[in-house]
């Protein structure tokens, strides 16, 4: 198996200390790149210190010059607020920079931030209608090696050629954020790599399951579609401390506080139509039994000690999950804390699954 850090820097504090955010940030990219991780991931929210660092193509570059090898992946660029051919030019430079490392996940967009959409002039149902173009026209522009010309219904266009050309041919790995049953049969339909956010390795398994049969059953070769569904990732909350009882109450005051908060700003700034008027339901602590053993279809996060979190991970393996990206929520949590449970994980957890 492999593992990923996602850094998601959760800044609660003031604006004037969003550096300090930014700086953590950067510093748990260096330390999981040492203690062995496989990979980097980065988001893309606004105006509400989630993520504290905003751009996650220029964090990512910034990153690239401070990493030697682990891989650079975004989960997820939102593509309505950006031309597809400017995230083109974007992400080829950095993969130039990177030397090849980088993975690029795109999505359509969410009506509960539907505020970010607005705040940069766009809405949820643009990037949803075009998000198909937009990645043909980023795909496009990766590969060509002449002229380009494109009339779309979002985009005309038209370029002598495309600079620089992506380090990796044919070009970087293109990923969509898959949140439902129907986006993974598109996807699948059409062999494309997914990203996935489950709650269970249950759920895991009946997505892996239904991804592979959608893509054999479009005539994809059976070595093509294991080779895809090799390099799904998973995302999953995690923390990891001495004991169940501390990892479970330094997570969730720090969760709760900031759901909290952005549900707040949710329900206030989700007006209009570009927002479907999403009513964000009541969050709440979930109800954990650390008193027996996590189970295959259970929803809680990997949150607990190093035996707990284990077997959680294990049941993942069991499901068919072949790379998981560990989400630590940074900021909710205090950052010593956070660097100890990198290094929980990675000198008593993943060398189980390495072998």
């Amino acid at each position: 198996m492999k593992f990923g850090h996602f850094i998601y820097q959760i800044n609660l504090d003031e604006p004037n200390t969003d550096s300090k955010s930014i700086e953590e940030g950067l510093y748990e990219g260096r330390l999981a790149e040492h203690l062995g991780y496989d990979a980097l991931w980065f988001a893309e929210h606004h105006f509400t210190g989630e993520t504290s660092y905003g751009d996650p193509i220029v964090f990512a570059t910034a990153m690239a010059m401070q990493t030697k090898k682990i891989g650079l992946g975004f989960a997820v660029l939102e593509m309505a607020m950006h031309h597809p051919i400017r995230v083109a030019v974007q992400t080829s430079l950095l993969d130039n920079l990177s030397r090849g490392r980088l993975m690029v996940g795109t999505s359509r967009g969410s009506s509960l931030n539907a505020f970010e959409y607005i705040g940069f002039g766009t809405s949820v149902k643009k990037g949803r209608d075009s998000i198909d173009e937009a990645e043909d026209l980023i795909i496009k522009a990766w590969t060509s090696r002449g002229e380009l010309k494109h009339q779309g219904k979002h985009w005309t266009i038209s370029f002598p050629s495309f600079r620089p050309v992506p380090f990796q041919k044919p070009h970087p790995p293109l990923y969509r954020g898959a949140t439902s049953m129907e986006s993974v049969v598109a996807m699948a339909k059409k062999g494309r790599l997914i990203l996935l956010r489950t709650n269970s390795a249950a759920e895991a398994r009946e997505y892996n399951d239904l991804y592979l049969n959608t893509m054999l059953n479009a005539g994809f070769k059976e070595e093509r579609t294991l080779d895809n569904l090799a390099r799904i990732w998973f995302w999953r909350d995690c923390f990891v401390a001495e004991s169940d009882n501390e990892a479970h109450e330094l997570f969730f005051s720090g969760l709760a506080n900031w759901r909290a908060r952005i549900d707040k700003i949710r329900n206030e700034w989700n007006t209009g139509s570009s927002s479907q008027r999403v009513l964000v339901p009541q969050w709440t602590i979930p109800d954990i039994s650390y008193d027996r053993p996590p189970a295959f279809d259970g929803t809680e996060p990997l949150i607990g000690s190093p035996k707990r979190v284990k077997e959680q991970i294990q049941h993942l393996k069991e499901a068919g999950v072949n790379n998981v990206m560990l989400s630590h929520l940074g900021g909710i949590i205090p950052f010593e804390k956070r660097q100890r449970s990198m290094k929980l994980l990675a000198t008593e957890v993943f060398p189980s699954f390495r072998k």
